[in-house]
């Protein structure tokens, strides 16, 4: 069968756009099984999300902590580790691009195309599985900041409210990278685009450095950058200092305004890829 007839045939099954509530929900959840039954086959998946926040917080505290806080890393663990909050749902999201752009070159979203089920359905498992990851990601770099010395200097409700928000903000951007990788055609081009949108957007934002010593121009972007503000909102959840309102408010909103605009996006281009 080629592919426009298998693309054919998923626009007019039968039933399609007058799927209940309930059906819905079991169809996201014996997707969400099945991509966890993937990981579980195949752990190595795993490596990013277990390993990147442990390279990251050794390469950063140990090579550049010591030039950025005038020598006293401890006082950089406490900056960095935060900030690094709100990066890590970025490097996850990527690799959920070329994750999705590799399954539609296999044939296995074709597969679910076909089957009596909404399409979205498919999209929103697979974000919960990473939205999982994240979390485990969050974890783990916690768990490596306390061992380097990061003081929690506010309370477990808040620190808890730091990792929501991170994740709400991660999981925003998976809908950015799903687009991505229904968008383009290989998996090189979109962890190669991945990159030129992430690049900018970490090494741009407050994430491992103070912004006052970047020329102002750069200082602009940084005020902008959504990045910025989760980092910000970061530190002062688990700091108690600095302002909190403004930059939660700032990430909600960023993450409200991605998810709006890029799930519907990432949604049609699914059910229209061929």
């Amino acid at each position: 069968m080629s592919t426009a007839t298998v693309t054919a045939s998923a626009k007019d099954l039968p039933g399609e756009g007058r799927i209940g509530l309930r059906a819905n929900l079991r169809h996201i959840g014996a997707l969400v099984r099945r991509n966890a039954l993937q990981i579980k086959q195949d752990p190595e998946s795993m490596f990013d999300a277990l390993l990147m926040p442990i390279v990251f917080s050794l390469l950063f505290t140990y090579v550049f902590g010591g030039a950025v806080s005038g020598g006293d890393r401890g006082e950089y663990v406490n900056y960095f580790i935060p900030g690094m909050m709100a990066m890590g749902g970025l490097n996850i999201a990527m690799s959920v691009g070329t994750g999705v752009n590799d399954d539609f070159r296999k044939g296995v979203m074709d597969r679910f195309r076909t089957m009596p089920i909404a399409r979205s359905s498919v999209l929103i498992a697979k974000l919960i599985v990473e939205t999982g990851r994240m979390l485990v990601s969050t974890l783990i770099l916690l768990a490596m900041g306390f061992i380097m010395g990061f003081e929690l200097k506010t309370g477990p409700a808040e620190l808890a409210a730091a990792v929501v928000l991170a994740l709400i903000f991660g999981s925003s951007l998976t809908w950015v990278f799903m687009l991505l990788g229904l968008s383009l055609k290989t998996p090189q081009a979109v962890q190669g685009l991945g990159f030129l949108v992430i690049m900018p957007l970490q090494f741009g934002s407050s994430i491992f450095a103070p912004t006052n010593t970047m020329p102002g121009w750069l200082q602009s972007f940084t005020k902008y950058n959504p990045l910025s503000q989760l980092a910000d909102a970061a530190r002062s959840l688990t700091s108690g200092h600095g302002p909190l309102a403004h930059p939660v408010t700032v990430a909600l909103v960023w993450a409200l305004a991605i998810t709006v605009v890029m799930a519907p996006l990432a949604v049609r281009k699914f059910r229209t890829k061929t």
